[in-house]
């Protein structure tokens, strides 16, 4: 049938033995498809060898080339293989491969497809001919390894040869061939071996591939019909690629061929409803040929486990599905059932990344593997929809869909890191490139921009567009350069609508990318970080940045801040503040989140990957509604370090590096119970049922070395809410630590009487097992200890085998029923131990295997050699001669062989007892691949062995098919037939063994790979008691429950079973232990030797008592020897000096005392200034933050009392906040000043910049006409040079002048022109003419100045807590004045007390008046005594409480007090004197006396008595007076203490107002500060677009200055131009006969040299203008020659040379005049293309401005509705209520407003404000009319005037020069030089008249002392008439106040006088007119060359103006 197929197709033209081209002859294709190619070429199923390694195509792709057909695949273009009438194709021939390999377009094969590859591009097959290798290179490993893994591929034949030219379109057939094979196992089988013997070299070159063929062909041939059939459809379909590439090679421009391949392409278009067989794809387990062992011997029944530290494994299927990868597992997990489905990987390998198309319609699952697969899968079908093939070599790392979902992108991981666009519908690929040359994390298109892709990874970002070009569709990648950033790993990243990319970094800021470099870099404010760590992903939703950390936030940011971000300073860093946040949870480290919205209930849900091990559902819409984080799933993250299953039910405990303990009944498929330490667990057994009868015991071992015994229980019901979705606990029973490193293994011992642990600290310890563990004691190891085990029961000794990290193991025997000395140290010696080091033998292994396979092969050799001969023998073509000579030059020597012995020992894994001394061992690293048995010797053994044979192992068992995988695990199977093993790779094997429980022999295996094939080592293989389940522990997380063999009809029993669990624990037998937190805690031994020394410390002190109590009686001895020496006669007695043995001794004791209190005093030195420092902080910490303590002032004679307010001092911090504040409130106000238009000082900058320019331009000029020079030289040209700068300044004054009216004019107002005054004052009339607005009605608009924001409210609060400090203060000061008043008031009256005294001491005691006491200050009133002390204070206050405590003693009463703290000195006297008042006691006892003396003395005199008298009189007034004023003193101090009591009420009224104010001023602030985010955002925004739209108005501004410029320098151009002609015109003269010919030569266009020009491209411009230039002026140079008979470059006869030469010189000047005024133009016209362009953007930008500030007025609104929503408390007085009704206050207020009552009195005055301001308005705008009209006429009058002057100055210069000439230009003359030589002569004369001037010079001094004297004299008159005038003056008021109604004839002024006024002022007159005259004179004579011109006519009598206010 197959043939059938082949014939319908048609033959090629190439003939059938077509010979493979030789690698030189191979054309390298390029990298990218062409747009043709793409049209015409079929799609590919996986790409070619020659696209992947390639090195023309892509430098950095290092990738090895691959194979074609490495998958067991279906062919996607076989749709129809469920049709009932395909047919399965027949076999083929190899003749007939062989034909079918052509160019041209006949149908071919599958096998011939992939055969036809261009240079590189062969592809390989199992036994099949390896590429023809590219410059040397061999076949690779990979090429090899994929030999061996696909046993379904087709071998391919020879290649054939492409027609010359035709490289990509055949290397797109070949490609589109390689990716049409097709799996048809009985083809396969046949063509491979017809391919071999067809092909002989093919044969030579493969002979190790016989036996790989033989293996897959066998698999192959399980392959059922329906891929035959798919097989035959595939050749259909092949059929038309293969006419389609040779109509493409052979006439690419025949449009017929184009129609007929475009047709051909529609045909061969995978359909889309295509599915493959998933269950013939999915990877299988290996296993051993007639092993016996089923295909399921192992079913996944569920996962524990979820690998939440890979990157982005976690994908949102639909509401409520999600899949991650798991090993070697895609799992789909139900978030609502929790159910879960399973989907194998097709190459076994692993999962390398995952992906969801944007519909949700499919799901890619990239592998990883030897050249790996991405499988596409239909959802929910979870069919096998596409496989893409060939786009990496060992892994994927990241695969993505494009938006519209056509296209997928994929990048590799190590080695190749290949970047892969596949149009994935036609399993097609339709760009490659390599991404990096380091690992890269993810790969995105852009959700915007079609074509653009964004890379990034270790330590780069990279851009990629997919663009066209003219040799095709490419790749373009641009590296984003970090410049001065520190390079950073890239985790996130978003792409912005804009093309700018959004990345993360390490650090935790982002950076802003924009055409591969860095704009800006965005962080917090104030230095901080974006987040502290990683930022792991970065999402653009809804126009939301949101950023996802590592520390467990999300935060969001505005998307314009960030997009819109530019750098500030040359910090590159742009500061901003997230809009909202929100922390997941403690200790949540996220690595991706996924949006899922509920359809039905419109409810956006997120759920999130954290790396910390969990699920999380997230509500983020930050509201006040939002849902806080649910944590739904909880696993282990990171590695299973230890697991184990209860021996007597179906629980399971694992621990891991995530400080957890779980406890999981695999039964019931969930999780029970979780419990968190402070370190990681290292280790970990479920205890044996001998030691624990119910199975409820785990022992678990941590990092830090501590050992936890746990007990398992269900949970009481009081235990429930404490632990709350927990079915059971696990308490702590006991808590050890053995160890101080991380304990690596646990075991008990078959008696279950001792435990063994191992740590890393390199010890062993033992502990006997009881109710509690007891210590016995611990051994020292030489190195970290891996494993221990205790040997079996059936052993005759008990011993424990350890096994050392470094290959060391040893064998302890057991310390049961020994004794060791433990009471000083736990460390036990003398226990019997054996040792074994394990020497590599595995080069020696392999070097034998090698010898072994060589000897057969040369054994075969030989045997086919002596066949050969013997047949040419036969032949007589040889002789036996021959043949012995042939075999001798055949030996060559063997080069020596020497063992590799690895440098550093490989490390032991595992292993176990395989009998009494002998072990079994698995090794690490070099020496895997291996099982070594070896034996434990003793050291006679090991000495009698040869040096090379010690400490080898006894044998060696291979590990066959392995690839020498390291064994991490090995468990016998329950009746020893089989061995568990755990591979290093992830994959579970189970091997056969010959006999019970023995390694000696492996048979047959089944093996599968399960957890992740690179971090997915097999920690622990554990089964169910009743070895029905088997559970894999995996250090990538996961944990795998299986059942072992068929369990079908188990699975309903097992899922309603539940596992037996222990009895919930009674309350009252609880125990609670106490868990070891402290990784410092003390080990067993530690606490040990702290013991120990504690025992020895308490010997010590009590051998220092017994010496005490022995000194203490030899004292009481010698005590006793004294006293009877006393006892004694004074002559019997000895003195003390003889009681002394020694004075030396006295003296050295008196030192050694010294010295002891030195010492102590030196070791209390510490001790006594830390309690000091300790002081001064509690004294710092309390007592100086407090300003004013409580301090109660009372009265004298009345109970009221004043107390201080207790405040505290004023932090810094607030007084820089205040400053802070200022400074800012400072610097607004100052941008608050800036006028509304902030483009006038611009407009005034341009417009001094642009008379800068021309004073400039005019200099310029200047100079340039100033250039004149003559041959006179001296002074004569100074002179000239004088003259020419006269001449410059008369310009610079017309220059200035014109700047002024230029000026002028600018500065006229416009016609629609608003004084900035009258803009001001209807601002201020609008803000304050009293237009009050409730600020909650729906209109208000909260003002600029009204808008509350969060700096401000902290301003308010900051200034309200200063004013209620300073209120306090000020207060507190009164009140301290008034205290300090009392004490003075106390000291005086205690004055006036003694000097009252004194008084009553001369008075007779019934005379005498009570002395008031003497007030004291109440302890209340000086707080601060109570913290002052001295010494003295001290001592007393020692007394005091001896004598309190003898008191309590002896039974007699006390009383308190405040001892020597008080500071009270009359407390004290009172104390020691008894007698409050001893003074007047002792006065009245002496003036008893007196009386006595005076009834003794009765013989007074009467005068005496008299003065007695009067002197008692005296003093009882005296006594009378002293008390008046003490008792003035108290009452006016009551009284000056009631009034600021009264203060003090009035202040706490204040005070409280104040404290209700701050509260909503602090929920204000509160509020503000959740707005304050968006507030900034939107600010920010507005103020972003303001300067922006500055920015263009100054930019506007500039181009406009630009452009008038221009033009100024276009009209000096132009004028120059006129100029120029005129002097042309000039130069002809009047009546010149060649006049037409020079004005010819003078506008003739003459080929003039360019200037030299930098840029090519400006060049070839200016060449090509040249060349128009030159053809224009050519034909002007042949009409200019026709129409005229002379040569326009030759002077004609008859013509003036000069004048010639002269008109040639101004034509190279209007030339270059005309080439500056075009470049002008040209210039000018750009600056108004400019200047337009700008204008349209400062309109969008005012727009984008005007949607802004609306945006922020609706936020304004938003936020003072907020803040209405504030209750505020306003305290109010009765009469300020005057809201009745019907005259009576209501109940209800909710209606009434509050208004301040000056605003109601100032509204009131506005009225009148306002009527009065109308009034004026009115009155002002008549005046302003008025005036209007005046300048209207005074401009008529002044434009009249200025024509007059204007015909007046025409007059004038027709008079002089007989027409109207331009002043300027005439003074543009140059100087003649016959006038200068006559201005010589005129020079001469004038020095020939200097003499003369001399001579006058001094008759001008004689005149001006005339003069000088006439004025003194005229001064000296005129001083004598203001005399008179004055006397005059006074005389006439005298007169008139005499005289006012007589004497009318005096009234008037005299005649006489009048004339005589007259007269002087006359006189005055004429001197000042002299003086003029004079002074002109001077003038003129002081002038060098002046003329002196006759005296002017004296000018009309009148007045001056000093006489004329004399006169009036």
């Amino acid at each position: 049938m197959e043939d059938e197929k082949t014939a319908e197709g048609g033959q090629g033209d190439s003939p059938p033995d077509k010979k493979e081209p030789e690698p030189s002859d191979k054309v390298e294709p390029p990298l990218q498809e062409t747009e043709q190619d793409k049209k015409d070429v079929p799609k590919e199923e996986e790409k070619t060898e020659e696209v992947k390694s390639s090195g023309e195509k892509k430098p950095d792709s290092d990738a090895p080339k691959e194979k074609a057909g490495e998958e067991k695949v279906e062919d996607p273009k076989s749709s129809e293989e469920k049709k009932p009438e395909s047919e399965p194709p027949t076999e083929k021939s190899g003749d007939e491969k062989t034909e079918e390999a052509k160019p041209s377009g006949e149908q071919k094969p599958e096998s011939e497809s992939s055969k036809e590859k261009t240079g590189e591009g062969k592809t390989e097959e199992p036994g099949s001919e390896p590429p023809v290798e590219k410059a040397g290179e061999g076949k690779t490993e990979q090429a090899k390894s994929s030999e061996e893994k696909e046993p379904g591929s087709e071998p391919p034949a020879e290649k054939a040869e492409e027609p010359q030219g035709g490289t990509n379109e055949t290397e797109k057939k070949e490609t589109e061939g390689e990716n049409k094979v097709e799996q048809e196992p009985a083809k396969e089988a046949d063509s491979k071996s017809e391919d071999t013997t067809k092909k002989p070299e093919e044969g030579q070159e493969k002979p190790a591939e016989g036996s790989k063929v033989e293996e897959e062909g066998k698999q192959t041939e399980a392959k059922t019909d329906q891929e035959n059939s798919e097989g035959e459809k595939a050749e259909e379909t092949t059929e038309g690629d293969k006419n389609q590439n040779a109509t493409e090679g052979g006439e690419e421009g025949d449009e017929e061929g184009n129609k007929a391949a475009k047709a051909e392409e529609e045909k061969k278009k995978i359909p889309d409803d295509f599915f493959y067989n998933f269950e013939d794809m999915i990877s299988q387990p290996h296993i051993t040929q007639d092993s016996g062992l089923p295909q399921d011997y192992l079913n996944l029944v569920h996962s524990f486990g979820y690998d939440c530290t890979k990157r982005h494994n976690l994908h949102l299927l639909d509401e409520r599905t999600v899949c991650f990868a798991a090993g070697n597992y895609v799992l789909l997990l139900d978030l609502q059932t929790k159910e879960q489905k399973y989907l194998r990987s097709t190459s076994g390998g692993g999962i390398g990344a995952i992906t969801v198309d944007p519909s949700k319609k499919y799901f890619a699952v990239a592998e990883k593997g030897v050249s790996p697969n991405i499988n596409v899968f239909e959802y929910p079908s979870l069919k096998l929809h596409r496989i893409l093939r060939g786009g990496t070599e060992r892994s994927y790392s990241y695969v993505d869909f494009n938006p519209k979902g056509d296209l997928l992108a994929s990048v590799g991981g190590d080695p190749d890191y290949m970047l892969t666009i596949w149009d994935w519908k036609e399993e097609q690929t339709v760009l490659r490139s390599k991404a990096f040359s380091q690992e890269v994390f993810r790969v995105t298109f852009s959700t915007e921009l079609e074509g653009q892709l964004t890379t990034a990874g270790t330590g780069h970002i990279r851009f990629w567009k997919m663009a066209d070009t003219f040799t095709g569709l490419k790749l373009q990648g641009e590296l984003g350069k970090f410049g001065k950033t520190e390079i950073s790993d890239i985790e996130g990243y978003v792409e912005l609508p804009d093309g700018k990319v959004l990345s993360g970094t390490e650090n935790g800021n982002m950076l802003l990318w924009e055409g591969g470099l860095i704009k800006v870099e965005i962080g917090r404010k104030g230095k901080k970080l974006c987040h502290q760590g990683s930022i792991q992903q970065i999402l653009l939703d809804e126009g939301e940045l949101m950023t996802i950390g590592s520390d467990g936030y999300i935060r969001v940011w505005d998307f314009e801040s960030v997009d819109t971000a530019d750098v500030a300073d040359e910090s590159g860093l742009f500061e901003m503040e997230p809009m909202n946040e929100l922390r997941v949870g403690h200790d949540v480290h996220l690595k991706s989140i996924l949006k899922s919205t509920d359809a039905e209930n419109e409810i956006t849900v997120w759920y999130a990957q954290d790396a910390s091990g969990g699920i999380w559902k997230l509500d983020l819409t930050f509201s006040h509604t939002s849902q806080a984080p649910d944590k739904l799933f909880t696993y282990h993250a990171g590695a299973i370090t230890g697991c184990d299953v209860s021996p007597l039910t179906q629980l399971v405990a694992t621990t891991g590096v995530d400080h957890t303990i779980r406890v999981f009944d695999f039964l019931q498929k969930k999780q029970l119970c979780e419990k968190r330490f402070a370190d990681a667990g290292t280790a970990l057994i479920w205890a044996p049922q001998i030691v624990d009868a119910k199975a409820k015991t785990i022992i678990a071992g941590f990092s830090d070395g501590v050992i936890r015994v746990m007990t398992v229980a269900q949970a009481g019901e009081d235990q429930a809410p404490k632990k709350l979705k927990q079915d059971i606990d696990l308490d702590l029973k006991q808590v050890f630590k053995p160890h101080n490193k991380a304990v690596t293994s646990i075991a008990v011992n078959d008696k279950g009487e001792i435990l063994a642990t191992g740590g890393a600290d390199n010890t062993i310890f033992f502990l006997n097992i009881g109710e509690t563990y007891e210590p016995i004691g611990f051994i020292e190891t030489p190195s970290a200890v891996k494993q221990i085990q205790w040997s079996p029961s059936s052993f005759k000794k008990s011993t424990l085998l350890v096994f050392c990290e470094d290959g060391l193991v040893l064998e302890i025997d057991s310390p049961d029923g020994a004794t060791f000395d433990t009471s000083k140290t736990f460390h036990i010696t003398g226990l019997p131990m054996r040792s074994f080091k394990f020497k590599s033998i595995k080069s020696r292994l392999r070097h034998e295997e090698e010898l072994e396979r060589k000897r057969k092969e040369e054994l075969e050799r030989k045997k086919r050699e002596e066949e050969e001969r013997r047949k040419r023998i036969e032949r007589g073509l040889e002789t036996e001669s021959e043949q012995g000579d042939v075999e001798e030059e055949k030996k060559t020597p063997e080069p020596e062989w020497k063992p590799y012995i690895p440098s550093e020992p490989s490390p032991i894994l595992t292993g176990f007892y395989s009998e009494e001394g002998q072990f079994w061992l698995s090794m690490g690293e070099f020496d895997a691949g291996y099982l070594y048995e070896c034996k434990f010797v003793s050291e006679e053994e090991r000495n009698t062995l040869p040096e090379e044979l010690r400490d080898e192992p006894l044998q060696s068992v291979p590990v066959t098919e392995s690839n020498d995988v390291p064994i991490t695990f090995m468990h016998y199977s329950g009746d020893g037939r089989k061995m568990l093993i755990g591979m290093e790779d992830g994959s579970i094997r189970i091997q056969n063994l010959e006999k019970e429980f023995k390694l000696d022999e492996l048979s047959s295996h089944w093996q599968l790979n399960l957890h992740d094939n690179n971090y997915g080592r097999i920690v622990k293989l554990a089964v169910s008691p009743d070895e029905r389940m088997l559970l894999s522990a995996g250090s990538d997380g996961n944990l795998f429950l299986y059942d072992i063999m068929e369990q079908e009809k188990v699975d309903q029993k097992v899922a309603e079973a539940k596992a037996k669990l222990p009895s919930a624990k009674k309350s009252g037998e609880q125990v609670t232990v106490d868990d070891i937190d402290d990784p410092n805690a003390y080990s067993i031994e530690d606490a040990k030797q702290k013991a120990e020394h504690d025992k020895m410390m308490k010997i010590a002190d009590e051998k220092k008592k017994d010496v005490r109590r022995q000194i203490a009686k030899l004292r009481r001895q010698f005590k006793s020897i004294l006293e009877q020496n006393e006892g004694l006669p004074v002559h019997l007695q000895l003195r003390k000096e003889e009681f002394e043995l020694d004075k030396d001794i006295k003296l050295e004791l008196e030192k050694q005392k010294t010295d002891r209190i030195d010492i102590v005093r030196k070791e209390l030195a510490w001790e006594a200034e830390k309690q000091r420092i300790a002081l001064e902080k509690l004294r710092k910490r309390y007592k100086d933050v407090v300003e004013c303590e409580r301090i109660v002032v009372k009265a004298f004679k009345t109970p009221h009392e004043v107390a201080s307010f207790r405040a505290a001092k004023l932090s810094d911090d607030f007084y820089h906040m205040k400053a802070d504040f200022e400074r800012r409130k400072t610097m607004t106000m100052m941008k608050d000043d800036i006028t509304r238009d902030p483009t006038r000082d611009l407009l005034g900058g341009k417009t001094l910049h642009s008379d800068d320019q021309t004073g400039t331009g005019g200099k310029h000029g200047d100079q340039g006409g100033a250039k004149v020079t003559t041959t006179l030289k001296g002074s004569m040209g100074e002179r000239i040079n004088k003259a020419l700068h006269k001449v410059e300044e008369k310009k610079q004054k017309r220059a200035a002048r014109r700047a002024q009216w230029e000026e002028l004019y600018n500065t006229k107002p416009d016609d629609d022109y608003e004084d900035p005054a009258d803009v001001s004052a209807i601002k201020e009339a609008k803000d304050n003419m009293g237009d009050y607005k409730l600020k909650t009605a729906k209109d208000y608009v909260v003002p600029d100045h009204l808008r509350m924001n969060v700096e401000k409210a902290r301003g308010r609060l900051l200034i309200l807590k200063d004013l209620i400090h300073e209120h306090k203060y000020n207060f507190n000061l009164r009140l301290l004045k008034i205290r300090d008043k009392k004490l003075s008031v106390i000291e005086e009256i205690r004055e006036l007390v003694a000097e009252l005294e004194n008084v009553q001491s001369q008075l007779t005691r019934n005379k005498h008046k009570t002395i008031p006491p003497i007030p004291r200050m109440h302890p209340d009133e000086m707080p601060e005594k109570k913290l002052e002390y001295t010494r003295d204070t001290l001592l007393a206050f020692k007394k005091e409480m001896e004598m309190k405590q003898k008191e309590a003693k002896g039974g007699g009463g006390g009383f308190g007090g405040f001892g020597g703290f008080g500071g009270n000195a009359g407390d004290t006297a009172k104390d020691k004197g008894g007698s409050p008042t001893p003074k007047p006691s002792t006065i009245m006892s002496e003036s008893k006396g007196g009386e006595d003396e005076e009834m003794v003395e009765f013989d007074t005199s009467p005068l005496e008595v008299e003065m007695k008298e009067a002197l008692e009189i005296k003093l009882i007034y005296e006594q009378d007076r002293l008390l008046e004023r003490i008792q003035e003193l108290l009452l006016n101090f009551d009284a000056e203490l009631r009034l600021l009591r009264h203060d003090k009420f009035k202040l706490d009224i204040v005070m409280k107002n104040a404290d209700l104010r701050q509260v909503t001023l602090f929920e204000e602030f509160v509020l503000l500060k959740e707005y304050e985010k968006r507030e900034d955002v939107m600010e920010a925004k507005v103020s972003g677009k303001q300067q922006e739209k500055l920015d263009m108005q100054a930019k506007i501004i500039e181009l406009q200055g630009k452009q008038d410029m221009k033009k100024k320098e276009i009209e000096k151009l132009q004028e120059k131009e006129k100029q120029l002609y005129a002097q042309f015109q000039a130069s002809l003269g009047d009546n010149n006969k060649f006049a037409d010919y020079l004005t010819k030569v003078f506008k003739k266009k003459i080929k003039r040299a360019k200037k030299k020009v930098t840029d090519g491209e400006g060049s070839d411009e200016d060449s090509d203008e040249d060349s128009d230039d030159e053809s224009d002026w050519d034909e002007d140079d042949e009409e200019s020659e026709e129409e005229g008979g002379y040569d326009l470059d030759i002077c004609p006869p008859g013509c003036d040379q000069n004048i010639y030469d002269n008109t040639c010189q101004l034509r190279e000047k209007k030339l270059d005049i005309e080439e500056a005024l075009q470049e002008e133009k040209k210039n000018n016209d750009g600056l108004k293309k400019d200047i337009e362009s700008n204008n349209k953007k400062l309109k969008v930008v005012d727009s984008a401005l005007k949607a802004a500030q609306n945006d922020l007025e609706a936020f304004q609104l938003e936020k003072q509705q907020k803040l209405n929503e504030l209750d505020v408390v306003v305290t109010l007085k009765l009469h300020q209520i005057q809201y009745m009704i019907n005259g009576i206050l209501p109940q209800d207020l909710s209606q009434t407003l509050v208004f301040e009552s000056h605003g109601v009195t100032r509204l009131q005055h506005r009225i009148k404000e306002l009527e009065h301001e109308k009034h004026m308005q009115k009155k002002h705008m008549k005046e302003s009319r008025r005036k209007h009209v005046q300048l209207i006429k005074d401009r008529k009058v002044f434009d009249s005037k200025i024509s007059e002057m204007e015909e007046r100055t025409n007059e004038m210069m027709i008079a002089k020069f007989g027409r109207i000439v331009d002043l300027e230009k005439l003074e543009t003359i140059t100087v003649n030089r016959q006038i200068e030589e006559l201005k010589e002569k005129l020079r001469l004369t004038e020095i020939q008249c200097a003499e003369e001037l001399e001579e006058w010079d001094e008759k001008i001094a004689e005149k001006k002392a005339k003069i000088t004297a006439l004025i003194r004299d005229n001064t000296d008159r005129l001083d004598q008439l203001c005399i008179l005038l004055n006397e005059k003056k006074s005389f006439e008021g005298e007169l008139d106040s005499r005289q006012k109604s007589s004497g009318q004839e005096y009234t008037g002024a005299r005649k006489a006088d009048l004339r005589e006024r007259q007269r002087l002022i006359q006189l005055v007159q004429l001197q000042a007119q002299e003086i003029d005259a004079l002074k002109e004179e001077i003038m003129l004579l002081s002038r060098k060359g002046g003329h002196i011109l006759p005296p002017a006519q004296p000018p009309l009598p009148q007045s001056p103006p000093n006489m004329r206010t004399i006169s009036n």
